[in-house]
């Protein structure tokens, strides 16, 4: 079972499947942590060039920070190449919390969470994968992103854009990519090929997807946003299955 929601700015537009069942984020989790992230620059706790272990806040978000996947050595110098880390994250998530004065996890839940209403999802555990929730509320943080209301525009812009240049790297299920490019937190369509979202996107449409079969997206050239969630992880169907669902999605069409 799938669940499917296109969004406008401030409205369902189409719907597919149980849009209430509980599904597991994986990686979409990163989404809900680099906003709160954000927040706490806008609200001047942090900044992004702050020194957190062994980078920037700014590095950490653009997974630009030298840190491996998971564990194990530091695998380059910061701003070097783009190396997708869940570590990271997790570092990211302490510098944070140590930041703020309570856990990240109870600040994902009070400067994002509780704002937005989406009282269906959890983040019990890594900053980097462990949300869980209901492709309901996870459409209404997809309406946030098109349309920001707890992060200044000037940030949110920046975090949306490519960060660190034009920076080699691989994009995980779908290879090398020369212009691997990332916002803070955002993973960026640039010219990727392959990738998760149509060829028909604009190069601006940021988004995540997730190992367990999920993904949001959003297309400001557009103003539409996007998700998925399932109940089987990452695979072959999903890089059959996704391009030519997106682009239904991006056009209108019934899917």
């Amino acid at each position: 079972m799938d669940a499917v929601i296109l969004s406008s700015n401030d409205k369902v537009l189409k719907t597919s499947g149980d849009i209430e069942q509980i599904f597991p984020f994986a990686s979409v989790t990163k989404l809900f942590a680099s906003y709160a992230t954000l927040i706490a620059v806008d609200r001047h706790l942090l900044t992004l060039d702050d020194e957190a272990g062994p980078a920037t806040v700014r590095h950490l978000l653009g997974h630009a920070s030298g840190l491996p996947m998971d564990e194990g050595a530091t695998l380059g110098k910061p701003g070097a190449r783009r190396i997708y880390s869940n570590r990271g994250i997790d570092i990211l998530g302490d510098y944070v919390a140590d930041r703020v004065g309570t856990s990240f996890q109870e600040w994902i839940e009070e400067t994002v969470l509780e704002p937005l209403g989406l009282s269906s999802i959890l983040i019990e555990g890594s900053p980097a994968h462990s949300g869980e929730g209901n492709a309901e509320d996870l459409a209404a943080f997809s309406r946030e992103l098109l349309a920001p209301t707890l992060v200044s525009r000037e940030l949110y812009d920046e975090a949306t854009t490519p960060s660190f240049g034009e920076l080699t790297g691989v994009l995980p299920g779908y290879g090398r990519q020369k212009n691997n490019a990332w916002g803070l937190g955002f993973e960026i369509r640039a010219d990727k090929d392959p990738h998760w979202l149509a060829d028909s996107f604009s190069p601006r449409a940021f988004g995540h997807f997730g190992q367990s079969g999920s993904f949001l997206w959003v297309d400001p050239d557009v103003n539409l946003a996007g998700v998925y969630l399932g109940d089987e992880n990452f695979g072959q169907k999903h890089i059959d299955l996704w391009p030519e669902l997106t682009r239904k999605m991006r056009a209108g069409e019934d899917f």
